[in-house]
């Protein structure tokens, strides 16, 4: 015989669950979906380095590039722009829309190898790539020893013991 504990609150939030979910849709309010729809979001990125720079691969469909700006501030690099939802005046015709519009923001702190003068950035396919390069003091150098080739006197001195 098993003792099975009893937990009214348990079976009156799985109730509670059900209802909402079943019901949820009739009663949700109009501007909290439009709310969603235009809320700011924040668009993936890879951050990868190697030897001479740090490179940013910042996901950004279907905004347009003039759209971006890249600022720098101290050690801070931050990229804004606003992905616009397409033929707005017709959102009655959506059945659904689950991707966030609206504007952005990220920021990097930068360390203080990279050449803020040179940076670059490009837009290619929905991804902006944003190339940190770095300082020429900082990039590894690799230093080649000299090897002193025996003068003629020693290899005959040498030779001769």
């Amino acid at each position: 015989m098993a003792i099975v504990r009893s937990d009214p609150f348990r079976d009156l939030f799985a109730l509670q669950d059900q209802l909402f979910r079943t019901f949820g849709s009739a009663y949700r309010n109009r501007g909290e979906e439009e709310q969603a729809m235009t809320a700011s979001w924040a668009p993936l990125v890879d951050v990868f380095e190697d030897a001479d720079a740090i490179t940013l691969k910042v996901e950004v469909p279907e905004v347009d590039a003039k759209d971006v700006d890249i600022q720098i501030e101290a050690n801070q690099l931050t990229v804004r722009g606003e992905r616009k939802l397409e033929n707005s005046e017709n959102r009655d015709n959506y059945h659904r829309i689950e991707r966030t519009y609206g504007a952005f923001s990220r920021s990097f702190t930068l360390p203080s190898t990279v050449d803020t003068e040179h940076i670059s950035a490009e837009s290619k396919d929905g991804v902006l790539r944003i190339v940190l390069p770095k300082r020429a003091e900082t990039k590894p150098r690799q230093i080649r020893v000299q090897v002193e080739a025996a003068r003629p006197s020693q290899v005959s001195t040498a030779a001769k013991q």
